[in-house]
């Protein structure tokens, strides 16, 4: 995946109200990717996501939230790494 690009601005329809979002391409793809993977219409899950955000937090930022969440979701979770080895030659 490349570095990202510069943030990109689409219109979204959330409950009959026009809107803008600002999100860079790859979040965008991942967006898509997963309303389609949920057999929503991308502005049917923007409007969820809206609807679940609190009043501290942007639409954009809780898009992106909702993508990294949805990817780590289905990424089994990581091995904790072992415990540091001791160094060489030494005991107790």
């Amino acid at each position: 995946m490349s570095g990202g690009g510069r943030p990109e601005k689409h219109s979204l329809t959330l409950r009959r109200h026009r809107t803008s979002v600002s999100l860079e391409p790859e979040f965008w793809a991942a967006f898509r990717e997963i309303a389609a993977a949920e057999g929503k219409a991308l502005n049917a899950l923007a409007a969820e996501i809206d609807a679940g955000r609190g009043t501290d937090t942007g639409l954009a930022g809780a898009i992106r939230l909702y993508v990294l969440r949805w990817y780590r979701d289905r990424v089994p979770a990581a091995t904790p790494a072992p415990p540091a080895s001791r160094e060489p030659g030494r005991t107790g």
